[in-house]
């Protein structure tokens, strides 16, 4: 799709203005191609080569995270601001770039909040379009090593320990740290007891915010009808999206990691941990 069909007027009165549609450029890298991300606050995001920023013509800044050189530029617009609106420089500036120097296409993950999907119509009516729903997986984990001292005292582990078996747990990595292993040198932090049954479960999509919010209450009912149980909600964030913490600039060097754990207890208390990359903005 195009990416002037965002400056659709049709489309930012019914979606973009009102905050009820995530956009996400797909198959692309933040690396090496051009990345494009639409958020729920109306800004349109643009991380770009340093070729299609000049064809582009519309201000920009050099990327955080250019090496020596300036090889990338990341172009911010506010598309609720009255420079944006249908018709004003801005705006016009920016279509014109879009539509008639840059050409720029990519295929997109949109995804909206409930009894939204009216406002993406006109849109999707345009071009091959397919619905989705996230992908579940799961698995029952039996005789788990796992840290003795989860409890809601924050002083009784060592939370990058925690988050590191976690990690493992989840990536099913060997945590035996046996001699004949080359691929991991993890153990179960101590002191550590056997849980004789765990169940694992990844959801994978373009999720909102809202969706996140459900499965956390379904899991704080849960956890209080189970007194010695906890729970861990991770959130990943896309490693390729050009954006990252608090509308900030996403690195572009080394993994793109950019997450969030939550470790849930039943009287309500939690442990945050918020992680991202080693170039990256610390989370807010």
């Amino acid at each position: 799709m195009p990416i002037y069909e965002l400056l659709d007027k049709h489309f930012l009165e019914t979606a973009a203005y009102k905050g009820s549609v995530y956009g996400l450029s797909y198959r692309t890298r933040v690396d090496e191609d051009n990345c494009v991300a639409l958020m729920p606050n109306g800004r349109l995001c643009l991380s770009l080569d340093k070729d299609s920023f000049q064809v582009l013509g519309v201000e920009g800044k050099p990327s955080r995270f250019n090496h020596r050189t300036n090889s990338r530029y990341v172009v911010s617009v506010d598309l609720t601001h009255s420079s944006m609106a249908p018709g004003g420089r801005g705006y016009v500036r920016l279509l014109t770039g879009l539509r008639s120097r840059l050409h720029l296409k990519t295929d997109f993950l949109l995804s909206h909040h409930p009894g939204g999907g009216a406002s993406l119509q006109a849109l999707l009516s345009r071009y091959d379009w397919s619905e989705h729903r996230p992908e579940i997986r799961s698995r029952v984990l039996t005789q788990l090593s796992c840290p003795a001292l989860l409890t809601s005292d924050l002083q009784s582990s060592d939370p990058h320990s925690f988050l590191e078996w976690l990690g493992a747990v989840d990536a099913d990595a060997s945590r035996e740290n046996s001699s004949s292993s080359f691929l991991s040198s993890l153990v179960c932090p101590e002191p550590s007891t056997t849980l004789n049954q765990a169940l694992s479960v990844s959801v994978c999509g373009l999720l909102l915010p809202q969706d996140i919010h459900r499965l956390i209450q379904e899991i704080r009912r849960h956890l209080e009808h189970h007194l010695e149980s906890w729970a861990s909600l991770t959130v990943h964030g896309f490693v390729d999206s050009p954006v990252s913490w608090g509308d900030s600039e996403h690195g572009v060097m080394r993994g793109g990691e950019n997450f969030y754990s939550l470790l849930m207890f039943h009287d309500h208390t939690y442990h945050l941990h918020q992680a991202t990359g080693a170039h990256d903005t610390c989370p807010p």
